[in-house]
């Protein structure tokens, strides 16, 4: 498949405005995603514009490893506050996550519960559209805007709007410490319970996880030490009704496990991502008759392993949208995202239409 590699937002442009056909926007190649058409590579659109630590500000360019800008900031103290997922583990990929990729398919791990999304720490974005246009919308501070709001639209896009070129965000100190409170040997209900009380404590949780293959809940506290430990103490008190409470003071790896699904690595099946509200998990995972399950989010995101070719929307019995992440090729018939309600597809399409009138960007994808 012919790839064009631009070197810069003009060359971005330039391939865009140029193109005859579809093209299939790749930042790192690390989704397992492909498409028709010729490949447009971001990755050669890399470095870091702006950093100033003191106001919490960063701006990059869409190609820019996140590995790079996560070790910039470790440098000064400071850390991305979403956690994005590395989709490598749980597909098999290579390549390398980019900040663009990142912010095109809003990327947004266990500490969403408490801060949010990627998207609520964009700033500004610069991007080219369908017909070749560079657009700029956002700056370098949070504010409101009137008319389109782009620098959300374009979060979660998946880069059918627009091409980015640059991400302006807001950061985050990093945390001095961080513990677990493990609840062992409870079910899935008493487990979504324990999270729903932790989450509905003043105590600041930041992870909120369910095993159901090791019938347990995870919760989150970081910060600084002596705050951490408090929390920690009255938590423990409020989660001992549920189970048994063990402290797990060493538990990064577990909430990059966690946050890449890496139970599911190497295990045969299609991975579904499963948004609903988070007490209808407990009547959804057992009518998925899944292969392996994990929740996260206090159980508003649910992880699935299923047997090859297994439709997951049609055993959903609560609302919510599934997301095929990993697919096999029994599973071709199955479109990735969720079918969009009619008004919300009509104004979707409207959308596509005003920034891609000619259809080039990542034809099919989202529709």
């Amino acid at each position: 498949m012919k790839m064009m590699t631009p070197q810069s937002e003009a060359d971005l442009a330039e391939c865009i405005a140029g193109a005859s056909g579809p093209l299939w926007i790749q930042g790192g190649d690390t989704r397992g995603c492909s498409g028709s058409g010729t490949v447009l590579s971001t990755r050669g659109i890399a470095g870091v514009t702006l950093y100033e630590p003191g106001s919490l500000t960063l701006v990059v360019k869409a190609g820019t490893p996140v590995a790079e800008v996560k070790t910039l900031l470790r440098g000064e103290n400071q850390q991305l506050a979403f956690e994005p997922m590395d989709h490598r583990v749980v597909l098999g990929t290579a390549g390398e996550p980019t900040m663009g990729g990142v912010f095109a398919a809003n990327v947004s791990g266990p500490r969403r519960i408490q801060v949010g999304a990627a998207r609520d720490f964009l700033l500004g974005v610069r991007f080219v559209d369908g017909r070749g246009q560079v657009l700029r919308n956002g700056g370098r501070v949070m504010k409101n805007v009137t008319g389109y709001d782009l620098v959300k639209l374009m979060a979660g896009a998946h880069g059918t709007l627009g091409v980015l070129s640059e991400v302006a965000l807001k950061v985050l100190p990093l945390a001095e410490t961080m513990t677990t409170l493990a609840v062992r040997n409870i079910d899935l209900a008493s487990g979504v319970r324990a999270l729903s009380a932790a989450l509905g404590s003043p105590f600041d949780v930041t992870g909120a996880a369910y095993d159901p293959q090791a019938q347990t809940a995870y919760v989150r506290l970081e910060g600084f030490a002596a705050s951490v430990a408090y929390r920690a103490r009255e938590l423990d008190k409020r989660l001992r009704v549920f189970g048994e409470v063990e402290e797990l003071t060493d538990s990064a790896s577990l909430w990059r496990d966690i946050r890449d699904v890496r139970d599911f690595a190497g295990r045969p099946g299609d991975v579904w991502r499963i948004s609903v509200k988070p007490t209808d998990a407990v009547h959804l995972i057992p009518a998925l008759a899944a292969t392996r399950t994990l929740c996260d989010w206090g159980g508003g995101l649910v992880w699935a392993l299923m047997p090859e070719g297994d439709d997951v929307r049609a055993k959903m019995t609560v609302p919510g949208h599934a997301t095929l992440v990993r697919a096999t090729s029994n599973t071709n018939t199955v479109s990735r995202h969720h079918p969009e309600p009619a008004p919300l597809a009509a104004l979707s399409a409207g959308l596509r239409a005003q920034f891609d009138p000619r259809g080039v960007l990542n034809p099919g994808l989202m529709g």
